[in-house]
C-alpha cells in the first residue's frame, strides 16, 4: 500500500498492531480521525497513554482498576463469601454483563498448560487459596472455559482445597467445549453461570 504521506503511514502501523485490525481498517481509522475535529484525537491519545500510568492491578483479585482495590471487590452490597474465578479479565467482564451474579472474581491470568510451560506457579492460583482462608469463602465457582486446560485448572484447584469447608462449582455446559466465555451470549452464560453444579472432582478422562 502506498501513502502520500509518512505520517498516516506511522499512524496505520500503530493502529494495524491492534488485535483483528488489518491495513485496510487501519487506514479507514487514520482517515477518519483526520477528518474530525484535532480534540478527538487528542483526547484518544491521552486516554490510551493513561491506560500504563493511571491502571493498575487489584490487589485482590487482580481485576484492572484505578485504584489498589477495584470496585467490585470495594462494593460493600457485593457478596465477599461467593468467588467466582476466571481466567481472563474479558470473561470477568462477560459475566458481569448477564447482571446474574452478586458475588466477587478471582482472575488467574491463565490456565495449567504443561505443553505451554505454563504452571500452577505461573498464575494467581496460590493468591486464591489465600483469599478462601482469611475471607471465609463458602463458594468458589470455576467459570473456566471447558477445555484440557480448563479442566486440569480446575482440577488442580480443587485438589488444593480438600478438606477445607468451601464448595466449589462448575458452570453448566451450556458453553461449548474450548469456547471462550467473552464470544459466550449473555443469556447463555448468564444460564450457564446460574445452574452450576458442584464439581465432582474428576478429570477429564474419568481419573
Amino acid at each position: 500500500m502506498k501513502y502520500t504521506s509518512k505520517h498516516i503511514e506511522d499512524a496505520v502501523e500503530a493502529f494495524s498492531m491492534l488485535p483483528s485490525i488489518g491495513k485496510k481498517s487501519a487506514l479507514r481509522l487514520v482517515l477518519y480521525l483526520l477528518q474530525q475535529e484535532p480534540e478527538k484525537s487528542d483526547k484518544l491519545s491521552a486516554s490510551i497513554k493513561q491506560l500504563h500510568t493511571m491502571v493498575k492491578s487489584c490487589k485482590v483479585c487482580n481485576a484492572y482498576s484505578d485504584h489498589d482495590i477495584c470496585m467490585i471487590c470495594a462494593d460493600q452490597s457485593r457478596n465477599r463469601r461467593q468467588v467466582c474465578v476466571v481466567e481472563s479479565i474479558r470473561d470477568m467482564m462477560a459475566i458481569e454483563d448477564t447482571q446474574q451474579y452478586n458475588g466477587t472474581y478471582h482472575v488467574l491470568g491463565g490456565l495449567i498448560s504443561p505443553l505451554d510451560g505454563i504452571g500452577p506457579d505461573d498464575i494467581h492460583i496460590d493468591q486464591l487459596l489465600e483469599r478462601v482462608k482469611e475471607d471465609s469463602v463458602e463458594e468458589i465457582i470455576m467459570a473456566i472455559p471447558p477445555s484440557i486446560e480448563g479442566e486440569t485448572t480446575i482440577f488442580y484447584i480443587n485438589k488444593q482445597l480438600k478438606g477445607q469447608s468451601v464448595q466449589i462449582s462448575v458452570i453448566a455446559r451450556g458453553v461449548s467445549f474450548s469456547g471462550d466465555l467473552e464470544y459466550t451470549d449473555e443469556i447463555t452464560l448468564g444460564r450457564s453461570l446460574v445452574s452450576r453444579m458442584p464439581y465432582k472432582g474428576q478429570t477429564m478422562n474419568g481419573e
